[in-house]
């Protein structure tokens, strides 16, 4: 009977499964569909095959987007995780202090992304904005429109500032989560901070730094909003990424066919990364033992 009433609960989920699923292949059916065909107009199209395919693969300006790409979710991870961390060590554990943080973190996160990347276009201007004002009055030459290097700063220091908070919460709920027990182990055994944090707290936020890794990743490898309303993907193609190029093709070029097959290797690409990242985080620290 007990199983039976589990298998019950399944029923339940039932329905909002098949309406997600449905959801989610049609658009990606679609997809599919115009990847093999090239498409002239409305009902004129003739079947292709692999053609775009092989033609994306070997595009030296996917190339380029792609290695962008990484190069920017590589950052945004060497920085996003350790600043996240230690800000959630920082953070107070008890008292007013403790919401007032928790509600201060939150404010970059409510903000929508493409109003994220209006104020950061803004604040640093050097003829109107706050920050590119206060640097080129330092007499440093600091324009995002025109040096490349000038528009990754601003692009990095945008996503740490939108988007470390989220590393802060999840990490900052893991360490509530140890039992004070632990700690007082610690004391005991007179364990030094860096060990209490090695032994006891790293282990113990493992789940949620995975998660926290894993749609910090996913978000930044589909990053769009946010450097297309800053940069538009320049100066030249510097910070023209792989969502960015997607959109100039399928949208400025009208290139469905090219766009579709780009679109299914991007989807492709980013499910292996995650696959891999998780199978990786979920072995590692396997073996210990707090």
């Amino acid at each position: 009977m007990e199983k039976w009433d589990n298998n019950n609960a399944w029923f339940l989920v039932l329905p909002v499964f098949i309406i997600v699923a449905f959801s989610a292949i049609i658009p990606l059916m679609t997809v599919v569909n115009y990847s093999v065909q090239d498409i002239f107009g409305p009902g004129e199209r003739i079947f292709v095959g692999s053609e775009w395919f092989k033609e994306t693969l070997a595009n030296r300006r996917l190339h380029e987007a792609l290695w962008r790409q990484f190069l920017f979710s590589g950052l945004v991870l060497l920085i996003e995780m350790p600043l996240g961390v230690m800000i959630a060590l920082a953070m107070p554990k008890r008292g007013w202090g403790v919401s007032f943080s928790l509600v201060t973190l939150a404010l970059p996160l409510l903000i929508p992304w493409n109003v994220i990347g209006t104020i950061w276009l803004i604040f640093t201007r050097p003829d109107i904005g706050l920050f590119g004002f206060i640097i080129n009055s330092m007499g440093i030459a600091f324009d995002h429109t025109a040096s490349p290097l000038d528009a990754w700063i601003t692009l990095m220091l945008m996503e740490v500032w939108h988007w470390t908070p989220l590393v802060v919460l999840l990490a900052y709920a893991g360490l509530r989560a140890i039992p004070e027990v632990y700690y007082q182990a610690a004391k005991i055994d007179g364990a030094s901070a860096w060990a209490t944090f090695r032994y006891i707290q790293l282990p113990k936020m493992r789940g949620v730094l995975t998660i926290a890794l894993l749609l910090r990743f996913m978000d930044s490898f589909l990053i769009y909003a946010e450097p297309f309303v800053l940069t538009g993907g320049g100066p030249g193609n510097s910070t023209t990424f792989l969502s960015i190029y997607l959109v100039k093709l399928a949208v400025g070029q009208f290139d469905l066919g090219p766009a579709a097959a780009f679109s299914i290797i991007y989807f492709l690409i980013v499910l292996a990364l995650c696959f891999v990242f998780y199978q990786v985080l979920q072995n590692v620290g396997k073996g210990e033992r707090v």
